[in-house]
């Protein structure tokens, strides 16, 4: 007989500011956010703690009155995990772990904790180790404080710097393996690339849980993991689909999210080569999400970072059987209609109007998706027929076949 298991999920507040370049409507949207991945990666968030803060305090990140009421709420509900939204110095989070007394961790630890989780191959394990140890690098002085270095003296000199140094060197030596296997898989995967002929591709990116995988299954017919959690797909998963009769290869990638880590877009820079190799992109958009603009513009920032931002491209508004607007009553002549009230044809009449490849589909429901499929056809079709000309009188101009 199977076990029924639980899952206890951890006690955890979050804390974030507000500030000149992050007001209190966005700095909730964070936090949003934030909840989300404390719940992926198994955490249960009590109470959420903001401040009004020019910039961050250097030493507690929050100042000492704030500090002060979260510690009473964390000896009070017996609270084992702090998240802040921002990524902390290693000496702020040695000061606030002094003060708190509990689990500190911050945005980047969180995203790498659940990389950790979801990590399957041998490939993505290692991209995030490697991230793990370039941001555990500069912290470990902070896992030494029980042999309390600081304060010098008889009998306090030494072993605690003679172990410091040592574990840094173990990390630095395991670092530069790392990068080495990293090296040598990226050449693997260079020639299974090279391998796959001069087929079509087309990738999938966008956000973090805008339906990437779900879409990835509709079409391809596989059976890619997708769940309702950030992060759902680490690996990169590529398969062989035929619209019609025009075969192309279908990549799902990495999701994307605002406030990326600089280790994780270092070490994932080799699994987005995918993005990179691409014919044409399909940029899925959670409309129903409310800053899916925010969204966008983030994907469209790394995009460009890659060198990808130029590429043919896809708009695929996913999850249209989500979408659901603020409504005004008639009778309400004090609420100003904003982007919140668009319906879906507000939406279609902005600038989304001046995109000539822009779809609205839901790939859960499948609705549109025909549409989508015949505009997917027509531009692997474009791409297709300039690689292999003579093939021009196998596919049909218009999108013709029986389902």
């Amino acid at each position: 007989m199977i076990e029924q298991k639980t899952i206890e999920y951890e006690k955890t507040i979050l804390i974030g500011l507000i500030t000149r370049f992050q007001d209190e409507e966005k700095s909730q949207e964070y936090l949003d956010e934030l909840e989300f991945l404390a719940y992926t990666a198994g955490g249960e968030v009590l109470r959420r703690f903001t401040q009004k803060m020019d910039t961050p305090n250097p030493k507690t990140f929050i100042g000492s009155g704030k500090m002060k009421e979260v510690r009473d709420f964390v000896e009070e509900h017996d609270v084992g995990t702090a998240v802040f939204d921002d990524e902390l110095s290693p000496a702020q989070q040695k000061n606030i772990e002094k003060i708190l007394r509990c689990k500190i961790i911050d945005r980047t630890n969180l995203i790498l904790d659940i990389f950790a989780q979801r990590a399957k191959t041998s490939y993505a394990r290692t991209q995030v180790e490697l991230a793990q140890y370039e941001y555990l690098l500069p912290r470990l002085a902070g896992m030494w404080t029980h042999l309390e270095r600081q304060r010098g003296g008889i009998g306090m000199r030494g072993p605690g710097e003679t172990e410091i140094e040592t574990d840094r060197r173990i990390v630095r030596d395991r670092i530069t393996l790392l990068k080495k296997k990293l090296e040598k898989i990226d050449k693997q995967m260079e020639v299974q690339r090279g391998n796959r002929g001069s087929l079509v591709r087309v990738a999938l990116v966008g956000y973090t849980n805008v339906g990437k995988s779900t879409l990835m299954n509709s079409i391809s017919k596989s059976d890619v993991f997708a769940e309702n959690k950030l992060f759902a797909t680490l690996d990169t998963t590529v398969r062989k689909v035929v619209i019609g009769n025009l075969p192309f290869l279908l990549t799902d990638t990495v999701g994307f999210i605002r406030k990326l880590p600089t280790q994780l877009v270092e070490s994932f820079k080799s699994t987005l080569d995918e993005v990179r190799e691409a014919d044409l992109l399909l940029h899925v958009v959670d409309i129903s999400h409310s800053s899916f603009e925010d969204h966008i513009a983030s994907v469209n920032k790394i995009l460009d970072e890659i060198e990808s931002a130029d590429k043919p491209t896809i708009m695929v508004f996913n999850k249209i059987d989500q979408y659901k607007p603020e409504v005004i009553e008639e009778d309400d002549l004090v609420t100003e209609k904003t982007t919140a009230h668009y319906t879906l044809k507000d939406w279609k009449r902005t600038w989304m109007n001046r995109e000539e490849n822009a779809i609205f589909i839901s790939a859960l429901n499948k609705n549109n998706f025909e549409e989508f499929r015949k505009m997917v056809y027509e531009k692997v079709r474009e791409i297709h027929v300039t690689r292999f000309p003579y093939n021009n009188f196998l596919y049909p101009e218009q999108y013709q076949y029986e389902e």
